[in-house]
């Protein structure tokens, strides 16, 4: 037990006999430098000696070098890789430059870490020491964080020690590390001074060192007798970090001039490899007896690994070594690093040899670049550039370099990192095209940043001054505009859809043949400015080049949500449908987690508005659960829509709050327009058509490029009209829906049509065309909105009195809306029902014990089909936690078999029978 420790050891000690009996465990240790973190994580390790150990440690000097202290900590246990799901196997050799291959996302490396660390621990329990975590790399500080957010039952205990609180490890149980108390400081202090002490001056060294045990141990050294004797000797006015760091340059100074080199040679490569180390103490003319003064000293030691007895002995003797021969270290470092096994560390060492512009090492440190960003290093990639920028003397290729970085560091998500090398490229040397490309990155970061409507007259500048030089790019970057136009809305304030429209139209002319992507541009322009009729067949051309995937240019991919939203516009749900499940099956296929909440969202929604629910829920979980591991925020159109049908009132009115106030805040009006259908929906389900109209009502005055003003907004508008008696506002809603769906002539829109116009129509006109809309809409997949069509059809028979008729409608519609679980609609059919005469039976459904959150979530991903390692990387958890749940799923839905999913948890617990 370690003097004074005695209730930090025993949060370890639980925390290593949860491992042994199956469960995981985190804490982050905080605490001022020599407090004793260190201390205590060698604790963990003594005591845990029946346990596999993994160690990684923090070094400032690496902290440009992305995953470094990952790899750090995985090495000794690569060779479990053959186990994991072959993307993870791929994300991480291709992260520690193992192998070649595509960029992987950086979620999907910390979902392999998970997994590597969970099978590893299935063998034996495991802990994972990180110790300086404030001097990680962010990329290895974000994928260890993820890794101890999502540990369960895999007997991992994962322990970090940091001086300071991070925003990285937030959320993370954490472990304040303060100094000794009074009478265990003072002992301790009476350990290390032979001899009586004068009491004023223990007082005074306690006081002083507010129990820190590295200080209570290093400052009295180098004091004589006669200091500690009279108080003559205590430190001045340094900070305790400083004092003590202060120690161990007094012990520096007093060691021969080689030993110094030596000690500062091992500070400036943190690989902590004894035979780089003396390669490079060879070519620095320092022999190997120059190690054992600085051992003798306690600051150094040299087996397996290079290590010093703190931190704090790395950064005084770094902080003290004169320039010139910090520059000499580094270039004999650099020479003795192998290129072709780490070309990327010797380019960095070269760089910091560097005192003056060198344009041959600036070139070295581009090359590095580009490896680093091959292996998803962005943040490192950044890095490199940023520093090749500085040794460049060229100033135009300075700038160039300048921007690059930023373009890498937009692309890894530093957004004020990169705004900050923006402003660095621009007061450079660039060019006309350089010039725009600094305009143009300048609004996409503040479009992926907020959403912000001030984005678009940022793209339309951009787009403009792109004219003169790029074609090419000039139509991209209007599209670009035109896509944060629409999310705008009508909360655009300088520039609008409008105006982007006009500019794109009078830019340049597209190629022949034109892309994929200038039709998608020209035919949303002309649908805008000419009407549906005039843009379809444009649209039409454009969608059939993004739906075949063997002849679709790799640079117009990226359009695939742009091209979802024009088939949205001609009412294409094939089409719509069949791109967002592309866009989800890329994203999960190639690990694209940064892309995956907005494309769940994207393919939720779909399923959401056409009555699927049960799947629509199942990618709600996994939307929260990848926004929950990415922090990268998903649009509430699942969520909304969910509830909506749901029938979930209050709960729709909450969403429809946040997500309100959230999009008046950005700028987003395109939000605004999805609140205001599903709000529509929930009230004309529940039958309060007032309520519906009220959300609505003014559909037919907001522009058509306005999701609000939308076509997919007029069917809602014109039966709450209808139901309340304002006919000539449901025949406005009926004429804007009729444009566009006789332009697109699919059976979703024309099946749509032709419900509306029945509401407005009598006798046997109205018949046809209520038997047209349900024949129509039987073609689609849209089974929401076929069940609508039987209820409306229903309702309308029973007021004709044709009684047995409309029991076969409504009887239809509500069997419909229960097995999607529709429950507003489904209410509202059965009251239909009811006022025909006929019986209705009702039946509950036992799901046993309540599940939680996350039983639930795996319980439908499961029920589904998927197997745990599938369930585990929807949801960021390992397969052995999916296993674990499932087990407690099982007992508490009381069945032997995923086969008895199904029946035991239905995707509605209200199941109604006509009679």
């Amino acid at each position: 037990m370690l003097r004074g420790r005695r209730d930090e050891c025993v949060v370890l000690d639980r925390l290593l006999d949860g491992a042994r009996a199956g469960r995981s465990g985190a804490l982050v240790l905080e605490g001022e430098p020599g407090v004793g973190k260190t201390a205590l994580l060698d604790y963990a390790i003594a005591s845990g000696s029946d346990l596999r150990v993994l160690r990684a440690v923090g070094v400032e000097s690496e902290m440009e070098l992305a995953f470094a202290a990952l790899h750090q900590l995985c090495a000794p246990v690569l060779d479990c890789l053959e186990r994991l799901p072959v993307p993870q196997r791929d994300a991480l050799l291709t992260t520690f430059g193992l192998c070649a291959g595509p960029v992987p996302d950086r979620f999907l490396v910390g979902l392999a870490a998970l997994s590597l660390l969970s099978e590893v621990a299935a063998e034996r329990p495991l802990v994972c020491v990180v110790d300086d975590a404030q001097w990680l790399d962010r990329a290895s500080a974000q994928c260890v964080a993820f890794v101890a957010r999502r540990l369960l039952a895999e007997s991992v205990v994962m322990l970090f020690a940091a001086r300071e609180p991070s925003e990285l490890f937030a959320g993370l149980p954490g472990l304040v590390v303060e100094g000794l108390r009074a009478a265990d400081a003072r002992s301790l202090l009476a350990s290390v001074i032979p001899g009586r002490l004068d009491e004023r001056v223990a007082d005074e060294l306690l006081a002083e060192t507010r129990g820190n045990p590295l200080a209570l141990l290093e400052l009295p050294r180098g004091l004589s007798a006669a200091q500690l004797a009279g108080g003559f000797g205590l430190p001045g006015a340094l900070s305790l970090s400083g004092r003590i760091e202060e120690s161990f340059v007094q012990r520096l100074q007093a060691l021969p001039a080689e030993t110094q080199r030596l000690l500062l040679a091992a500070a400036a490569e943190p690989v902590g490899d004894p035979a780089l180390l003396w390669r490079a103490a060879e070519r620095l003319g320092i022999p190997g007896a120059a190690l054992e003064p600085a051992e003798e000293a306690g600051l150094l030691e040299i087996d397996a690994r290079v290590r010093f007895r703190h931190p704090l002995v790395r950064s005084a003797v770094y902080r003290v070594a004169a320039p010139n021969d910090g520059r000499q270290v580094h270039r004999a470092l650099a020479e003795a690093t192998d290129a072709e096994i780490d070309p990327d560390r010797r380019a960095w060492h070269l760089a910091e040899a560097a005192s003056t512009h060198d344009d041959d090492v600036a070139a070295e440190l581009e090359q590095a670049s580009g490896r680093a960003e091959a292996r998803g290093g962005l943040a490192a990639a950044a890095a490199f550039l940023e520093r090749a920028a500085a040794l460049t003397h060229d100033p135009a290729l300075c700038a160039q370099r300048a921007l690059a970085a930023a373009q890498t560091k937009y692309g890894a998500g530093a957004f004020d990192d990169a705004l900050a090398l923006l402003a660095q490229a621009e007061a450079g040397a660039l060019g006309d095209l350089g010039r725009a490309d600094v305009h143009r990155l300048r609004a996409q970061i503040a479009f992926a940043s907020r959403h912000d409507c001030d984005a678009v007259p940022l793209l339309l500048k951009a787009a403009r001054e792109l004219e003169a030089v790029d074609h090419g790019r000039a139509r991209e970057t209007y599209l670009e505009a035109l896509q944060a136009a629409l999310f705008a809305g009508r909360l655009a304030r300088d520039s609008g859809v409008s105006e982007v429209i006009e500019a794109a139209l009078a830019g340049p002319a597209p190629p022949e043949p034109p892309r994929p992507s200038d039709l998608l541009l020209q035919g949303m322009a002309i649908q805008f400015t000419e009407g549906y009729a005039a843009g379809a067949p444009i649209l039409k051309d454009a969608l059939r080049a993004f739906r075949c995937e063997t002849t679709l240019p790799p640079q117009d991919a990226r359009w695939r949500s742009m091209a979802t939203l024009a088939a949205a516009n001609l009412w294409d749900d094939e089409t719509w449908r069949l791109l967002s499940a592309r866009e989800l099956e890329l994203a999960r296929s190639t690990g694209n987690l940064t892309a995956l909440p907005i494309v769940l969202s994207q393919f939720g929604y779909i399923n959401a508005i056409s009555g699927e629910l049960a799947t629509a829920e199942a990618l709600l979980d996994e939307i929260r659960a990848a926004t929950e591991a990415t922090h990268i925020p998903s649009h509430p159109y699942v969520a909304l829509w969910v509830a909506a049908l749901r029938g979930r009132d209050a709960e729709l009115s909450e969403l429809v709050q946040a997500a309100a106030s959230d999009a008046i805040a950005r700028g987003e009006g395109f939000l605004l327009g999805i609140t205001t259908q599903a709000t529509a929906a929930l009230n004309n389900g529940l039958g309060r058509y007032d309520v519906a109209l009220a959300a609505v009502r003014e559909a037919v005055d907001v522009e058509r490029s306005d999701e609000m003003g939308s076509p997919r907004t007029m069917p809602e508008l014109i039966e709450a009209a209808v139901r309340c008696g304002e006919h000539r506002l449901a025949e406005r809603a009926l004429d804007r829906l009729a444009e566009s769906t006789t332009a697109s002539a699919t059976d979703w829109g024309l099946g749509l049509e032709a419900r509306s116009r029945a509401l407005l129509t009598d006798g046997d006109a109205a018949d046809g065309l209520y038997r047209e809309a349900i024949e129509r809409l039987k073609r689609t997949r849209n089974r929401l909105q076929l069940a609508r069509t039987h209820l409306l059809y229903g309702e309308w028979l029973r007021r004709e009195r044709r009684r047995l008729d409309a029991r076969e409608q409504l009887d239809t519609a509500f069997e419909m809306f229960n097995a999607m679980g529709i429950e507003a609609f489904a209410a509202r059919a059965e009251r239909e029902l009811l006022a025909t005469g006929a019986h209705v039976r009702k039946r509950s459904v036992e799901t046993g014990d309540a599940l939680t959150a996350q039983e639930t979530q795996v319980t439908r991903l499961a029920r589904n089909g998927l197997s745990n390692v599938e369930v585990g990387e929807r949801l960021f958890i390992s397969q052995h936690t999916v296993a674990y749940h499932m087990r407690k799923v099982f007992t508490k839905l009381g069945i032997t078999s995923r086969n008895q999913l199904a029946r035991a948890l239905p995707d509605s617990a209200n199941v109604g029978r006509m009679a």
